[in-house]
């Protein structure tokens, strides 16, 4: 007999699968099933933390196996897709290897169909010494660095898969191809999965060779320069070898565009071919807040000591100011603050955390929603006199960028006590970071955007009455955090996910302002790809 149940331990008891067996016959006993724990077996299908009290809980939601073995369920219930040799004689040129590219990529190998990767970065290898240069030298490569490069934004910036996406697609595939690829099978229970940035470049590695060892091809260090287009429809892509400035045309049956929320010079390319492809949404700006990750486990775990038996811990804090949300994103517990500029003359701020979550510190992008309206006109008027209305809001988003670097210090990034913001006075000293290029102490309550740092300020007096402490001299606010999701959106139809203005381009991922995080982003360029596999057919 199989069947689930829900089962509740102490953290301390998780880890005895004979108290989770006796927990489980008794709760199968009010189910009027009679078991004993003897011929109970179980797989965990999702585990959470309920600290929203003192007496804080593991929560266990288990398939129970009476007298029945769960390892021939398990087979059967996790299969993976079957990746196809690239025989078909069909071509898609992918632009972008974020998860929205990569995932794109196997689901056309399904059908045998050839994708062609486009990226403008490095591989994982040679990005490292890229993205260690931001922090040694304060030396941004504009085409290699956290956003740019094999892996996509996501592959040294933390690999969190939790996402409320679950319409879009079959979240459980996506986590189990990623495990399938090296990741630890714990991302298959736990509530929030998180495979950590120290592990997940070799995940990466692992799903390019697959694809290329099925016929795919991999084009590093090169740049979508132009679309091929005749009569409305795409027929490749010009693209530019960075390292010899040769140009080149690709050819292809179809075009997936996933080159996430910081290619602006896509935007800048579709604005001037069909600016009517383009329209503008919602996104965020604010900072990143660090506060000491034992102060952050002590708020959430209520004062207890439980390092042993409970990880660094999560939070999430969300208001309402002036009609406007003020939130957090992205909170890495046990982690790091990174530099995030895509080019020289920005500054932005990102977090992470490795697989372990055991820094110091703890760390969160608390960020206010940034609608079209609330766009300054200088903006608008610039993006209308470009011919392309659309784009106000990325002006604006590299406006902020801009003005942080001119009040940080190379990559060094503009900082100030929290209490220090809410007094409105610079802060005298900074406390140790994990930011590795360095903070400059500066008034951030002066220079950001009137509308941002005033409803900062009422957001973070707000979680102070849920988090007690959060408010406090060790909290240092560090800018500026843009890169939440992209100010513009790629149109496309509802059905056929094809570009309105572009017959056979399939904008995807975050930068077609359709998804957002790797779990959703992988979704998307699947949703993408299968898309493309029924137009092929047809």
């Amino acid at each position: 007999m199989i069947t689930d149940v829900s089962v509740i331990v102490k953290p301390d008891e998780e880890k005895n699968s004979q108290i989770i067996a006796k927990k489980a016959a008794e709760e199968l006993f009010r189910k009027n099933i009679r078991a004993k724990p003897a011929e109970i077996k179980f797989n965990v299908l999702k585990k959470s933390i309920d600290a929203r009290h003192r007496q804080i809980k593991i929560v266990l939601q288990l398939k129970v196996f009476i007298n029945e073995d769960p390892s021939v369920i398990a087979e059967q219930s996790q299969a993976l897709p079957v990746w196809k040799n690239a025989a078909s004689g069909k071509t898609v040129a992918i632009i972008g290897s974020g998860p929205a590219g990569l995932f794109g990529a196997l689901k056309l190998l399904e059908e045998g169909i050839k994708p062609v990767i486009i990226e403008r970065g490095k591989d994982t290898s040679s990005r490292k010494y890229d993205i260690a240069t931001i922090s040694t030298k304060n030396i941004v490569d504009e085409n290699s660095n956290y956003c740019f490069g094999e892996g996509g934004a996501g592959t040294f910036s933390d690999g969190k898969l939790y996402t409320r996406s679950n319409k879009r697609g079959d979240i459980g595939t996506i986590l189990r191809i990623f495990n399938h690829f090296g990741a630890d099978e714990k991302i298959l229970t736990d509530a929030h999965p998180h495979i950590g940035t120290d592990k997940l470049s070799g995940i990466i590695n692992a799903m390019r060779e697959k694809i290329i060892s099925l016929g795919g091809e991999f084009y590093f260090n090169t740049l979508c320069t132009d679309f091929i287009i005749d009569s409305d429809t795409i027929k490749g892509v010009t693209v530019k070898n960075l390292a010899t400035g040769e140009s080149q045309n690709i050819t292809s049956d179809a075009v997936l565009l996933a080159t996430g929320h910081s290619a602006t010079d896509i935007y800048s390319l579709l604005a001037r071919k069909c600016p009517h492809a383009l329209e503008p949404k919602t996104f965020a700006a604010g900072v990143r807040v660090e506060h000491p990750r034992e102060l952050i486990d002590s708020i959430q775990y209520h004062g207890q000591n439980l390092k042993e038996n409970l990880p660094s811990a999560e939070y999430k804090v969300t208001t309402q100011v002036e009609e406007r949300g003020v939130y957090s994103f992205c909170m890495c517990p046990g982690g790091f603050v990174v530099p995030s500029s895509s080019g020289p003359d920005e500054i932005v701020v990102n977090g992470m955390s490795a697989a372990k979550r055991n820094s110091k510190w703890s760390n969160a992008a608390i960020v206010v929603e940034i609608r079209p309206d609330d766009i300054p006109e200088e903006f608008k008027e610039r993006a209308e006199k470009d011919g392309c209305p659309a784009l106000a809001g990325l002006y604006f988003r590299t406006h902020i960028e801009r003005l942080t670097k001119e009040n940080g210090s190379g990559q060094a990034a503009p900082a100030q006590r929290l209490t220090d913001f809410l007094s409105h006075k610079k802060s005298e000293t900074l406390p140790a970071s994990s930011y590795t290029p360095g903070l400059v102490s500066s008034r951030l309550d002066q220079w950001l955007p009137s509308h941002i740092e005033r409803r900062l300020e009422q957001g973070f007096k707000d979680f102070e009455k849920t988090k007690k402490g959060f408010i406090c001299d060790e909290a240092v606010l560090i800018a500026s955090e843009t890169r939440t999701s992209t100010p513009v959106r790629i149109v496309r139809e509802k059905e056929t996910y094809e570009c309105v203005a572009i017959k056979k381009l399939y904008p995807a991922g975050e930068g077609s302002g359709y998804a957002g995080g790797i779990v959703s982003s992988a979704m998307d360029g699947e949703n993408c790809a299968e898309a493309i596999r029924r137009a092929l057919r047809g």
